[in-house]
């Protein structure tokens, strides 16, 4: 049976330690080699590096029956942004790729023919998901190649110190005091937003996708 392996669902495939260690490299091969059709997710320019493997994946992928006949390709390239902003990524994601340097790589991959798109998971409430800001992203992206766009709200999980909601909530508190009272509010006790945020989000996206006339998913 094949079916689309999703390839950095839990974490960048191209880490800073991949340009000297090639383990993704060498785990690309063996997709190769049984012919699973993939998706890739990153934020790396060093994806580049291994187009050459990712072009062979996509001619020779046995794909899903469900699939048959609906996609050219057993490869898809996503790219994950939480804001498409240089100085609010420098703030949330000091580590990453700059956004310009993701758009940049995404055309890339478009112009060698791959199926591209990008991933808003999360976006920042009070930050990046509203209106004007999802609008910005939405056109960053579509003028740089993507063919998809999908979207999520953010989620906050643990109370230690290295947890991903304490950090959060410390970054907010330096960088903007006055949404962290907002933002609270919208998650109370749960790991999530209120669903009525979430609707509200969702929406948003979708009259945004239908007006830049851009897919909400990948095929």
């Amino acid at each position: 049976e094949y079916g689309f392996i999703a390839f950095g669902s839990a974490t960048d495939p191209y880490l800073p330690v991949e340009k000297d260690s090639k383990i993704t490299r060498e785990l690309l091969m063996i997709i190769l080699r049984f012919r699973f059709p993939m998706n890739l997710l990153t934020r790396s320019p060093l994806v580049l590096r291994d187009l050459d493997i990712l072009k062979k994946i996509g001619e020779k992928a046995i794909m899903p029956k469900e699939l048959e006949g609906k996609m050219d390709t057993g490869v898809v390239i996503s790219f994950s942004f939480s804001t498409t902003d240089e100085e609010l990524a420098r703030i949330f994601e000091p580590g990453a790729p700059s956004p310009q340097k993701r758009l940049e790589t995404m055309k890339k991959c478009k112009k060698q023919g791959f199926r591209v798109g990008a991933i808003f998971m999360p976006l920042l409430p009070f930050l990046s998901d509203s209106e004007e800001h999802l609008d910005m992203m939405i056109r960053d992206v579509k003028e740089n190649g993507a063919d998809f766009v999908m979207a999520s709200g953010l989620t906050l999980f643990g109370e230690g110190p290295t947890d991903c909601k304490t950090r959060y909530y410390k970054v907010l508190e330096e960088y903007f005091p006055e949404l962290e009272p907002k933002t609270r509010a919208i998650f109370r006790n749960s790991f999530a937003p209120s669903r009525k945020y979430q609707q509200e989000i969702h929406q948003r996206f979708l009259r945004l996708c239908q007006k830049h006339q851009i897919r909400t998913k990948i095929y």
